[in-house]
């Protein structure tokens, strides 16, 4: 009788374990990147690598189920932002980098998956702002790939880093 007992309160700890792991199937995920390569100059364009990388993440992001798209108002952030857009029958929605708190609430309140646009600077600052965890300073020089994959948990984000277009 005990070790059946010990039996179905294993089995009730392994599911209460699993449903806890488990994100909520319609959880909202924000996706957050800095701009791809750029050219230099005054807002400048992206690069050759720039742009493949563009279409890198637009490949990346294919199964995201994106209803959204937010980019600062430059041409390397809405050029990255292009083909996922493209890709997702979406426009690039303009935001201002300015005022992190409030677009971070806004996104809040979006329903459904969103792909944010921004600066090295800004990015992790909105990953922060979202209640997210930043990580490392990204490196200006060189750092194009980290994509930040924020899930909902409340109104703060799980955070997950990964990078792209290697």
């Amino acid at each position: 009788m005990l070790s059946r007992r010990v039996a179905l309160a294993m089995i009730a700890f392994a599911t209460l374990a699993a449903c806890a792991s488990t994100p909520e199937p319609d959880a909202q995920t924000i996706y957050l990147v800095r701009h791809a390569e750029k050219a230099s100059g005054q807002d400048p364009h992206l690069t050759i690598v720039g742009r493949a990388r563009a279409e890198i993440l637009a490949a990346e992001l294919a199964d995201a189920n994106l209803s959204a798209i937010y980019s600062t108002d430059t041409n390397r952030t809405r050029e990255t932002a292009a083909p996922t857009a493209n890709a997702y029958g979406l426009t690039v929605l303009p935001y201002d980098a300015s005022n992190l708190d409030t677009f971070a609430n806004m996104l809040r309140a979006t329903p459904g998956n969103i792909l944010v646009v921004g600066h090295s600077n800004t990015t992790p600052e909105l990953v922060k702002a979202l209640g997210g965890k930043p990580g490392a300073p990204i490196v200006e020089a060189t750092e194009y790939d980290r994509l930040y994959v924020l899930t909902a948990n409340g109104r703060r984000y799980r955070t997950e880093l990964r990078s792209y277009g290697n």
